[in-house]
Parts: C-alpha cells; structure tokens; sequence
C-alpha cells in the first residue's frame, strides 16, 4: 500500500513538475539596479505569470536579484552583470525584456538632451537581443522613447529579426498620470478616469484625448491639464531638486504594461488594451512611422492598433504640432543607426 500510494505521488509529482516546466516565463529586465529597475523589479516579482526574473546591469545587479529574490513569491531571480558573459545569459530565453537602462532627465534637461548617451545604450542593446533572444516582447522605457524605439527597431530589422508585433515604447505612464489628474481635478475615483493619451512620450507629442473622457471642462482646465499631463515628468525632475527623474511612477507604469503583455501573451487573456508608442499606420498619410495609440494585446503581442476616433479641433492642433516633432525623431534615430 505504502510502496503504491509513494508510486502515485511521484507521477503526479512529476506530471506538476512537466506542467510547470511547459510554462516557464523569463522576463529579464535590463538596467535592473537603477532608479526604475529596482522598484520595477520589486513589482514584476509580484506577477504570477514570471517563473524567471533576469536582472541585468552594469553594477549591483546581484546586490538587486538578492534583496529581491527575498520576496515569497515563487519566481526565481538571477542578477547579471557584464562579467563572464552577463548579457547573454540575461537575454537568453527571455520571453519579455524589460529596457529601463541610461541616464535620468536632470534639471533642464528634455528627453532629446538624453539622446547622445542612451542612443548608443539602446542600440548595443538591441544587438543583443537580436542575437540572443529574437522571438521577445522588447517594452522600452530609456528615454527618448520617441527616437530610442525605432532605434531599436532599425537595429533588429539589420540582423533580421524585427516583429513590429513585439516591440512597445513605453507611454503607459502618460495615461496614468492624466487618469490621476482628472481625478483630482474633478474630485473622481482615478480608476473612474480613463484618459487615452496618443502621440509620442516627450513634451507636446504627449496628446490627451480628454474630449473623450464623457466629462466636462472649461478651456481653461483643458489647457491647464493638458499642459500637467505633457510635462508632468518635469514636475518630479524639479522636485527631487537634480537627484533624478519620474522613477517610482515609471516603474509602476513599466510593470503594468509588462504583465498586460503577460496576461495576454501566457495567460491567453483577451480584450486587454494598453496604450504604447509602435511602427503605427494612423498617421501614415501624414508620415509619421511610430505613434502611439491604444493597442489591443494577443497570444503575438500586438493584435489591432485602435484608431485615433472622434475628437476636438483642440486636439487635432495638438496632433498637428506634435507630427514635425515624431517625424524628426524618428529621423534622427534612423540617421543614428545608419551612420
């Protein structure tokens, strides 16, 4: 009896451990010991759907991977560094990278001020991922989003692999920012407020749709939130008086979008809509190659790219001065990869 119920066990033993191994999720998050990658790498140990988490940088990335491999949740986490081939391990089998790496936005700085340094970052990036994990979901926070996502791009379609399906620029925290905005301002629940912001993810090309919230507002709140919800990051630059950027918000928008990518990708949930910046056809006419608008995820990652919809005269001025800007970004990064 003992011998026979001891026989059962280790089937469904094994049969538990064949299941779990069928649905083994690396998620490796590159810059992981930096202002976004550590809370960003607290939150992601949360998800359910990670049996891997790849933390990956310069330095104290172990230091990161162990404090947070702590945490009682079952996922295990590895720090990388560049030593004895970090990178590669990092990437290899990722099914969802997570780039956060470069340097933060200080006083007076824009996003574009940061192009010369993370530029360079994300390109040497995307020659590894193309090398060593191809078939990823790449999320890409480094800023300038606007011109760090097509770099990226670029440099996957040069080892041919790029999957327009699978490449994000972040905005997620955009559209978190405008939510809590409104809210404040007309005194709502913030999970009442759902604001689509499209366009890109620096200054003006940041367009909030607020003629489709259902709500009310004068000219005078329109402008005003319009203007937060654009240069809301400057916001946070000042406050922390030179020591950093948006970082904690970033990393809770970063995380957000990582597990909607999850939840659709792994966990075969559908109907799940997100907004972020991709290779984009709503603006084709106008020439304008990346935009971001709402996207609806599936098992591939990026299954429809939502239309822009109705909006006001308002908006459509805003979208208008923000097409110059996007096409000169995504100029620049081409010109960057090329040269």
């Amino acid at each position: 009896m003992f011998a026979t119920s001891r026989l059962f066990t280790s089937i469904a033993a094994k049969r538990a451990f064949s299941t779990s191994a069928a649905n083994l999720t690396k998620v490796a998050v590159i810059g992981a010991a930096g202002g976004i990658g550590q809370p960003l790498s607290l939150l992601l140990k949360e998800s359910p759907r990670i049996s891997e988490l790849s933390l990956y940088d310069i330095g104290n990335a172990h230091g990161v991977a162990a404090d947070v491999s702590h945490i009682n949740t079952d996922s295990t986490v590895t720090g990388y560094t560049p030593k004895k081939g970090g990178l590669e391990a990092a990437l290899k089998g990722a099914h969802v990278v997570v780039i956060p790496a470069g340097v933060p936005r200080k006083p007076g700085m824009t996003r574009d001020d940061l192009f010369n340094t993370n530029a360079g970052i994300v390109r040497d990036l995307a020659v590894a991922a193309a090398k060593y994990c191809p078939d990823a979901h790449f999320l890409i926070i480094s800023n300038p989003v606007n011109s760090t996502v097509p770099i990226f791009a670029e440099t996957l379609k040069k080892a041919g692999v790029f999957n327009p399906k699978r490449l994000y620029g972040v905005t997620t925290l955009d559209s978190v920012r405008a939510s809590r905005f409104v809210s404040e301002m007309k005194h709502l629940q913030a999970s009442d407020c759902k604001v689509n912001v499209i366009g890109g993810h620096a200054g003006v090309t940041i367009i909030p749709l607020l003629s489709q919230t259902g709500l009310k507002f004068s000219q005078e709140e329109i402008d005003a939130l319009t203007h937060r919800i654009q240069f809301g990051g400057d916001e946070v630059v000042v406050a922390k008086d030179g020591s950093g950027s948006a970082t904690l918000s970033m990393a809770f928008a970063g995380a957000r979008m990582a597990n909607a990518v999850l939840e659709a990708t792994v966990g075969g949930k559908k109907g799940i809509i997100e907004p972020a910046y991709v290779k984009s056809d709503v603006l084709a006419k106008e020439g304008v190659e990346y935009f971001s608008t709402n996207l609806e995820l599936g098992p591939e990652g990026i299954e429809k790219i939502h239309d822009i919809g109705e909006i006001s005269d308002y908006e459509k001025k805003l979208i208008t001065e923000a097409i110059p800007l996007l096409k000169g970004s995504v100029t620049k990064a081409i010109e960057f990869v090329n040269k």
